[in-house]
Parts: structure tokens; C-alpha cells; sequence
């Protein structure tokens, strides 16, 4: 051991897994599916999105994985969050051109980042990303 490590005691952490990465520095996503339920999704910061939504099982196309090359994990955003996200860039708007169902809240989650400042983002899973 490190005779310079500083130790954490144990009591600081009493129930939480050390293996689990949601015990902190996580956001909770509100997806709501094709169906129209919701899911609250926990998130790590500077995860995409469409990583979050796939991961956690919902249908999602995400066809290129996030290279914003497709368009397959197009989502519509809450109109109380379009604001606070970063704009899309012009990459992001020509594949949302080619997409069906596209409205002024429209983004592709691939190009949506997690971020403490984004806890409780909501978006809605758009027609054209569900798997076929």
C-alpha cells in the first residue's frame, strides 16, 4: 500500500456496492418510449444519450453508434429543456433533414452529452429510431 494514500473510511460508505458507478456523479434521464411510458434512466456524466436509452434496454435503432452518420436515434426533446442544450451542429441538422417526424424539439441523442446541469432531461423516443 501506499504509505502516502489517504484511506476513506469504510463508515462513509456503508450500503453502497464499490463496484457500482451510479452510487454518485449521476443524472437521471425521463424517457418516455413508443408506447408512452416512462423511464427514469440513472446516467454518468459525458455519456451520450442515445449510449444511456441503449444501454438500458429501450428500443432504440442507434444504427452508426454515435458518429451522428444515420439519424436512427432521433428524439424529440421537452420543449422546457431545447433550450438549455447546446445547439446542434450543421453535421447534426443535415441528418436530421433526412429523418422522418422531425419538429422544432427534434435532436439526435448521440449528439446530446450528460451533464450535471442536464439532471432530469426529458425526451420522447421519435418515429424512425425504433428497431424494426
Amino acid at each position: 500500500m501506499d504509505q502516502n494514500a489517504t484511506a476513506i473510511p469504510a463508515e462513509d460508505h456503508l450500503g453502497e456496492d464499490p463496484c457500482d458507478v451510479f452510487d454518485e456523479g449521476t443524472i437521471k434521464i425521463r424517457v418516455t418510449d413508443f408506447d408512452g411510458k416512462e423511464h427514469v434512466l440513472p446516467a454518468v456524466d459525458g455519456w451520450r444519450v442515445m449510449e444511456v436509452i441503449r444501454d438500458w434496454g429501450l428500443p432504440m435503432k442507434a444504427e452508426c453508434g454515435g458518429s451522428c452518420a444515420c439519424g436512427t436515434c432521433h428524439v424529440h426533446v421537452a420543449p422546457e429543456w431545447i433550450d438549455r442544450l447546446p445547439p446542434p451542429t450543421d453535421e447534426e441538422m443535415d441528418q436530421l433533414d433526412a429523418v422522418f417526424g422531425v419538429t422544432e424539439h427534434s435532436r439526435l441523442a448521440c449528439q446530446i452529452l450528460t451533464a450535471s446541469d442536464l439532471d432530469g432531461l426529458e425526451v420522447r423516443l421519435a418515429p424512425g429510431s425504433e428497431i424494426d
